[in-house]
């Protein structure tokens, strides 16, 4: 069995006071015994200001949180997935990328994932979100085949898009991550449903760690927290709440296959046409 930890942060605008709070609850669930420890979305800096984002954001090779946590999965032979970093690119027009990481026990990075669907939203008169304004979006999805089990990646606003969890079971993935900073009106509406529905479809563990609190001064910036690890069948193993935390799970793959055994939907599949205007 995998001992897996997820960290509900609550990070702000600066990286590497974000850093000194990451890496120390990653040294508290490596003390607890977790040897896949899983960080939310953004773990490097939340902000809205882009001017800020160009100051304090770094490309790949040379970002502080994505060395340091490296390192430390080296150091103390864990594997961590960073739900994502904000990183600059050599994009033309100066868009960003959100990135999710997979690093082993040797502190190698063995897949990468960019944040396909953008959350471009307007929640109320008040809150609004262009993510594709600021960040690219990746076309790739991707499968992770671990001695931990095979790992299926994704980011956030993903999850409301079915058919690329199914795709990633279809593709041989047993564990789902859905890193998130969810906004609290839709994480408060919609969170555990969809993360409970991603299970059941695919017959596979759901980990959601998850960014919490505010994140500015002003108090503009909210997200819901309630850290998530949904089991094969859709049942939530362990949750959080709404502060910095840190919850603990063991996966026990045998329950993947016995829930696609009893539901074995991803073989059945058939092809139909249309859909066509009713006359």
């Amino acid at each position: 069995m995998t001992h897996v930890a997820l960290l509900q942060l609550n990070v702000s605008d600066d990286p590497s006071a974000n850093l000194k709070v990451t890496l120390e609850q990653l040294t508290i669930a490596a003390d607890a015994g977790a040897t896949f420890l899983l960080t939310p979305e953004v773990t490097n800096c939340i902000s809205s200001s882009r001017k800020h984002q160009m100051a304090v954001l770094q490309t790949q090779d040379h970002d502080i949180t994505l060395a340091a946590i490296r390192s430390f999965a080296k150091a103390r032979k864990v594997w961590v997935l960073i739900g994502s970093l904000a990183l600059k690119t050599d994009d033309l027009d100066d868009r960003f990328a959100n990135r999710s990481f997979l690093i082993d026990d040797q502190g190698d990075i063995v897949a990468h994932y960019d944040k396909i669907h953008m959350f471009d939203v307007t929640l109320s008169e008040t809150e609004s979100y262009r993510e594709s304004a600021g960040y690219r979006p990746g076309n790739t999805a991707v499968v992770a085949k671990t001695a931990l089990g095979n790992i299926g990646l994704s980011i956030c606003y993903d999850v409301r898009f079915p058919h690329l969890y199914r795709d990633l079971a279809k593709a041989g993935a047993q564990i789902l991550t859905i890193p998130a900073a969810f906004a609290r009106p839709t994480g408060q509406a919609h969170w555990e449903t969809l993360l409970r529905a991603r299970a059941i479809e695919t017959g596979c563990y759901v980990l959601a760690p998850a960014q919490c609190g505010e994140h500015d001064a002003m108090g503009t910036r909210k997200t819901h927290g309630h850290s998530m690890i949904i089991d094969p069948w859709g049942e939530i193993c362990v949750s959080l709440g709404s502060t910095l935390d840190i919850c603990y799970h063991k996966l026990d793959l045998m329950r993947v296959e016995k829930a696609r055994q009893r539901v074995p939907s991803l073989t059945h599949d058939y092809k139909y046409s249309g859909p066509q205007n009713a006359r």
